[in-house]
Formats: C-alpha cells, sequence, structure tokens
C-alpha cells in the first residue's frame, strides 16, 4: 500500500510525508522539511510518528521553506537525506546557523532519472525549471501504485509530463491565479520571477498538467504550494475539478498549516 499526506504547503513550510508498507514492513519518506524540529514533531503527531521514524528525507531544492531543519534532522536521529549535488552545494553555502552541527550527517546525492530504493519504496528524481541550483521533484511508486509530487516549477515541460503520466495520484503545485497575481501587491520583479518559465505555476499551468496527466487510474489529486497573496483554494480547486470533469469539492487542497489527510495512491 502507498499513501501520503501533505504536513504543510506554501511558503511558510513544506513537507510531504509518504509511506510505503510491503510484506509487513513500512519505509517512511518525508519530501522536503521546511520546518523546524519541533515544528515537524508537532505535525508528525497526528499520524502518531516521531522524526526518528522517518526511513528518509528528500530535499528537492534550497530555498528555505523547502530545507528547514532536514540537517538538524539528520544529524540528530540519524535519518538520512537525499539531495541533488547542486543543492547540496547550495545548502553548504548557507550561513553557519543554517547548517546543523554535530554528529555525522549521511548524504546521499540524488540524480535526474536514477531510481532510489528505499526500503518498499523506490522514487525517481527528475529535473524541473525552478530558480534553484538543480531542482528535482519525485515519482514514487510501492510496485504497484504510483505518485507524483510537483511542488515547484515555472512551466509545464514535455519531461515533467513523460513522469507523471501514469501515476495513480499527484499533489500538484497551484501557485498562483495570474490575474490575482498581476493585479496584485508584489512588486515588479517579484511578479516576474513567481510568473517565469523558473518561478511557479499558476493554476491554469497546473490543469494542462492534468490534462495531459489524467487516465482512468488517477484516484487523488491535491493542489498544493498555493500562494496566500496570489490564489485561494476555491479558484486552484475550480482550475483543476474543470479539467477532471467533477466537483470542486473533490479536489484536496493543501494548506500552509494542517497539510492534507491521508490519502491512499492505489
Amino acid at each position: 500500500m502507498l499513501r501520503f499526506r501533505s504536513l504543510g504547503s506554501g511558503s511558510t513550510g513544506n513537507g510531504t510525508l509518504i509511506e510505503s508498507t510491503r510484506n509487513g514492513r513500512t519505509t517512511r519518506l518525508l519530501v522536503d522539511c521546511g520546518f523546524s524540529l519541533r515544528e515537524l514533531t508537532r505535525r508528525l503527531a497526528p499520524a502518531g510518528l516521531t522524526p526518528s521514524m522517518l526511513d528518509g528525507v528528500f530535499i528537492t531544492h534550497e530555498h528555505s521553506d523547502h530545507v528547514g531543519c532536514a540537517l538538524q534532522l539528520g544529524r540528530r536521529h540519524g535519518v538520512p537525506v537525499w539531495a541533488s549535488l547542486g543543492t547540496w552545494q547550495a545548502m553548504d553555502r548557507k550561513p553557519a546557523p543554517l547548517r546543523a552541527v554535530g554528529a555525522e550527517l549521511v548524504r546521499h546525492i540524488a540524480l535526474n532519472g536514477v531510481p532510489i530504493e528505499l526500503g518498499g519504496l523506490q522514487v525517481t528524481p527528475f529535473g524541473v525549471p525552478h530558480d534553484a541550483a538543480e531542482p528535482l521533484q519525485l515519482r514514487c511508486t510501492d510496485g504497484v501504485a504510483r505518485l507524483g509530487v510537483l511542488t515547484d516549477l515555472g512551466e509545464p515541460t514535455d519531461a515533467v509530463v513523460a513522469h507523471l503520466s501514469d501515476c495513480h495520484a499527484l499533489l500538484l503545485e497551484c501557485n498562483h491565479d495570474a490575474q490575482m497575481l498581476a493585479d496584485g501587491p508584489y512588486p515588479f520583479f517579484l511578479k516576474r520571477r513567481v510568473g517565469g518559465v523558473r518561478g511557479h505555476l499558476a493554476n491554469t499551468q497546473s490543469a494542462t498538467i492534468l490534462d495531459r496527466c489524467r487516465h482512468a487510474g488517477l484516484r487523488h489529486v491535491v493542489a498544493a504550494h498555493l500562494s496566500q497573496q496570489n490564489n485561494t483554494p476555491e479558484l486552484a480547486a475550480a482550475a483543476l475539478s474543470g479539467v477532471l470533469g467533477c466537483s470542486a469539492t473533490e479536489i484536496v487542497v493543501a494548506d500552509a498549516l494542517q497539510g492534507s489527510p491521508w490519502l491512499d495512491a492505489g
């Protein structure tokens, strides 16, 4: 069984918990860790988990709302951490207070398109256009069900769609509504960054990805990484539900504080 839940999604912090249970063994991977260790502990508690129960952490890119306490978590609890070489190099350039010290950190370098085997879970990183050193997003499987995690990129590409096209569940960035961004309070340079090809997905772009990836076996779609200033849950859900021809209430929207409930990928 493959299931997942968002622990929180937005500019204040991101984390997605993925759990695979096969032959009586459960494997847990945290994708991004954009919280303090105390806050991560609090957010894991409703799932009956503690940080030491994680089998690994995958960092998609070096922005603070995705890294958070990842290095501290890895050292304090012995949890191995995966990231691209570019992401590791960018994290190593952070000021000393942001680099945890203590026990040796178990580092792994993730490569674009090369699967990672972690217990009963296989994750395949893939590159995306985003304003980071070497950003990667993920396709995950337990050998039966498939989950796509796509939270930070500026435009839908054929390569991204190819990695997600047969997934049974998608956690899909719906960062902004293009009109709200244009009319909103952000300065011009920030509007250009967010709306650019290395920024974040607009609702319409997310809908385009979903339209190209939808198939009869797609069970769940979660809208994620919504901007508090430039989007609303209603607009994001409407954009995705319009593609699927379902009610907007059937689209789960992960928020910054509560994340989402557990969802089965298949």
